[in-house]
């Protein structure tokens, strides 16, 4: 064997036995379950099965899109977890000017939460009628080219 063959195999004996032992383990799961699991058939064993509760209506509805926005903020709120974790452990090398960074991009993200809750992203009750609805159609009305219609 060749010395720069025996290096590359001692650096990475440890990757390919650990390969070769999942490959190994997922085999024995699969064999197990294939030999030792029941083989019963019926018309209740075809049905769809979540959660305990039998499927009801069609996979094709149409959800409301509060839940894609609500999933896109989640999103937006779960990546500014993962930079401040990155800061948080190196808060000690980066300083006073990574904790200004931080608090900088703590400020947008806060700021950019206080703009959804104002513009009703966050609101899952539907509007209350009366007052704001009577006051923002006065609002309307004065803007002039703007027709809107009060229930």
């Amino acid at each position: 064997m060749s010395d720069p063959v025996s290096a590359w195999i001692a650096s990475y004996w440890a990757t390919g036995l650990f390969v070769v032992a999942i490959v190994v383990l997922c085999g024995l799961m699969i064999g197990a379950a294939s030999l030792l699991g029941g083989r019963s058939r019926g018309p209740s064993k075809s049905l769809p099965f979540e959660s305990g509760i039998v499927g009801a209506g069609s996979a094709r509805q149409r959800f409301s899109v509060k839940f894609y926005l609500v999933a896109m903020l989640f999103v937006i709120f779960d990546i500014e977890a993962v930079y401040l974790f990155g800061w948080a452990v190196s808060v000690r090398e980066v300083g006073w000017t990574g904790f200004a960074a931080a608090a900088v991009f703590i400020l947008i993200l806060l700021a950019g939460l206080v703009y959804d809750a104002r513009v009703g992203a966050l609101d899952w009750a539907p509007r209350k009628r009366g007052r704001e609805d009577a006051s923002r159609a006065r609002e309307l009305a004065a803007v002039p080219g703007v027709e809107r219609h009060v229930r």
